[in-house]
């Protein structure tokens, strides 16, 4: 009896322990599905259904070509042989051995990518190891490859663009975001499609994916002639992000914290007062009565009807820190808990961290609501819209929504959706839902609000979430590492990011030291897809009611650094026609504003090796100045195109590395081929 057979437009095999299922999955592009016993097809993930598109061609090898060792009649994989069978579909051929074994293919028969069996008698290529309740530890392995480099994966901070060498997480973490989408240098993308907490070892001997507590093994596969055109499978199968609203291409400003109404309208008058741009205020935390409440507390901020129409008169939004988190002494805590609404425990209270909150003075137990229960985001919602959006707020900041558990024992969480160490990952995606669905329920196609967070998991993109770091050092090796943070989350699907500008855990403004860290970070701010001032400034406040950090507004850095930055305040306007285009290129191809070279000159080697340059846009190269005290550095301008100094007009050749001025008001930026921007401000009349 043969190990295949095609099923649904597909292609299936099974032996006596485990399944297989090879289905066409857009274009060029499978979902390949593996467990033991049934499939399961309720199993949460990030996959799109797939859209119409031709039938793939299954060709299975005929009946009697397998030959069956003795070995093989206990389940072993050695000895099994014969013909593979083969699905065609576009430019992909996916071929399973007898044995089960699964290689990709490009059109013309060159491997992309092969499993790799753990050894020659047992285990294979995938293993399960039963936990019980029908629940595995999981692994599949994949060959590796000598030449191969592998980007994406989310946000890390651990300062590498290329990822071949690595151990990541898959688990969501305060400046770490668990995307489990890669991009390949062998001209293929994968999604792990498995919201489980588990790790990816991309090795030199093998690449392994583990999910620490799963039901089965659930993958996507494309591939495409480059790697822009592999991003816009990818945001096909997952969903494509919206087009950014224009204003939010602007200057936002925030600091930990504004504690009252006045004081944050006084800022806001200030920056309206010196002719400063300004799109967007923030709220912190620590403005509502209790966390849950998600509401003002009139006490410090009686008006915010008031605020909100002042603002508006002044052109700026007001964006509110939405926490997900509940005191039990929130006026809502009776009701999420009755309801069954809050994240569940299989033991002890449910609780799941502490924190100081208002009315304590000392630290409480706190719960969080569940993101993955749809009852659960609807009654978060009708709460917002009460409080917030019935205000004319509809700019959220969602911090804290890994969500931030201390300790974290996610087999001991559960979710609507399933047990923490199978579903923790979703988490943030499902709180930014809940904001997206509430917005476009309330508001015609075309609102302009948004949802801003700490955490986003795949598909995220397509609930208007933008993402930034999260709570970064100030210093300049932290700077270095945001560009490639920022440019694998690009490669992640999600086009709207950015980091603190001067990063979060301190900084005294009237440090020399730390205003030049400040000038080059607003340097880089002001050409990443969003442009925010934030951060936790000297002198800092211990954690509670009253917290609140230094100044920093872009006066607060002396008069110096006032001059550089409000040069860029003015440049970032001049830009903002050219980046709202990228917004759309983003929303309709996939292809987000900060892109790694190799995006627009994947011929070009050197193109896949630099981590501390980026292109915003095709036409703008950006190079930030990393390093305290420098005054130039070395540029590489890629081959495929002439280069053009935007500073000075002198033409560079393409292929080469240059050394290139940098005094402390320049950030080096070039131009491609015959690009015009307005880097340079207009002469006055």
């Amino acid at each position: 009896m043969s190990a295949f057979r095609e099923v649904d437009g597909g292609l299936e095999w099974r032996n006596s322990e485990q399944f297989v299922r090879i289905e066409p999955w857009g274009a060029d592009s499978v979902r390949v599905r593996s467990g033991v016993g049934v499939l399961l097809e309720d199993l949460p993930g990030a996959l799109l259904a797939p859209p119409p598109g031709a039938r793939p061609v299954v060709e299975l090898p005929p009946p009697g070509s397998v030959i069956r060792s003795a070995e093989a009649s206990i389940g072993a994989a050695v000895g099994i042989q014969g013909p593979p069978a083969l699905l065609r579909h576009g430019d992909l051929r996916v071929e399973v051995t007898p044995a089960g074994v699964i290689r990709f293919l490009d059109a013309q028969g060159e491997e992309l990518l092969a499993e790799r069996p753990a050894h020659f008698w047992w285990p294979g290529a995938r293993n399960f190891s039963p936990l019980g309740a029908g629940r595995y530890r999981i692994e599949q392995l994949f060959a590796a490859y000598e030449d191969e480099r592998i980007y994406g994966l989310g946000q890390h901070q651990h300062g590498l663009l290329d990822q071949k060498g690595a151990v990541i997480d898959l688990v969501q973490r305060n400046t770490e975001v668990s995307i489990p989408f890669l991009l390949s240098s062998r001209g293929y993308g994968l999604l792990w499609n498995n919201p489980a907490v588990g790790a990816v070892e991309l090795a030199t001997s093998g690449t392994r994916w583990i999910a620490h507590q799963a039901r089965q093994i659930d993958y996507w596969f494309t591939t495409a002639p480059t790697p822009a055109r592999i991003l816009g499978h990818y945001a096909d199968a997952t969903g494509h992000s919206p087009v950014l609203p224009e204003w939010a291409t602007g200057f936002w400003q925030s600091k930990l914290r504004y504690r009252t109404q006045e004081e944050l309208l006084t800022v806001a008058r200030e920056h309206h007062r010196r002719g400063l741009p300004l799109s967007v205020i923030v709220a912190d935390f620590y403005h509502w009565p209790s966390l849950g409440d998600w509401r003002f507390d009139e006490t410090d901020w009686p008006d915010p009807k008031q605020m909100v129409a002042e603002l508006d008169a002044m052109g700026v939004k007001l964006m509110v820190s939405v926490w997900p988190s509940v005191n039990p002494a929130s006026e809502n805590w009776a009701e999420l808990s009755e309801r069954g609404l809050l994240i569940g425990t299989e033991s002890g209270l449910p609780t799941h961290t502490r924190f100081i909150d208002k009315p304590s003075p000392a630290p409480i137990p706190v719960a969080f609501y569940d993101a993955t229960n749809p009852q659960a985001r609807e009654f978060l919602w009708d709460t917002i819209k009460r409080n917030y959006a019935d205000l004319g707020i509809n700019v959220f900041w969602l911090d804290a929504c890994e969500p931030e558990m201390v300790p974290l024992h996610h087999a001991n969480l559960r979710f609507w959706a399933g047990n923490g160490a199978e579903v923790a990952n979703l988490y943030p995606r499902e709180h930014a839902r809940a904001f997206w669905e509430g917005l476009t329920a309330d508001a015609d196609p075309d609102h302009d609000g948004m949802s801003f967070s700490r955490s986003a998991w795949a598909g995220s993109q397509r609930y208007g979430a933008a993402l930034w770091s999260g709570d970064i050092g100030v210093d300049f090796a932290t700077l270095r590492h945001q560009i490639t943070a920022g440019l694998n989350t690009a490669l992640s699907g999600l086009p709207w990011w950015c980091a603190d500008i001067g990063g979060f855990h301190g900084g005294d403004p009237a440090d020399p030291a730390y205003q030049e860290v400040m000038i080059r970070w607003f340097q880089f701010g002001a050409f990443s897809p969003l442009f925010r001032m934030h951060g936790d400034r000297a002198p800092r406040t211990p954690l509670g009611r009253d917290i609140t950090g230094g100044p920093n507004e872009v006066w607060s850095y002396g008069e110096r650094a006032y001059d550089i930055m409000t040069s860029y305040l003015a440049l970032r306007e001049r830009l903002r026609p050219y980046l709202q285009q990228q917004m759309e290129t983003a929303a309709r191809t996939g292809l987000a504003p900060m892109r790694a070279l190799f995006l627009e000159f994947p011929q070009d080697p050197r193109a896949w090796e630099i981590t501390d340059q980026f292109l915003l846009g095709p036409d703008l190269l950006v190079a930030p100045v990393l390093e305290a005290g420098a005054d130039s550095r070395q540029v590489y301008l890629p081959e495929g195109a002439g280069w053009t100094c935007a500073w000075t007009g002198r033409p560079l050749a393409g292929g080469r590395t240059h050394q290139c001025p940098a005094p402390l008001e320049r950030i080096p930026l070039f131009l491609r081929d015959d690009a015009r921007l307005p880097i340079l401000a207009a002469e006055p009349r």
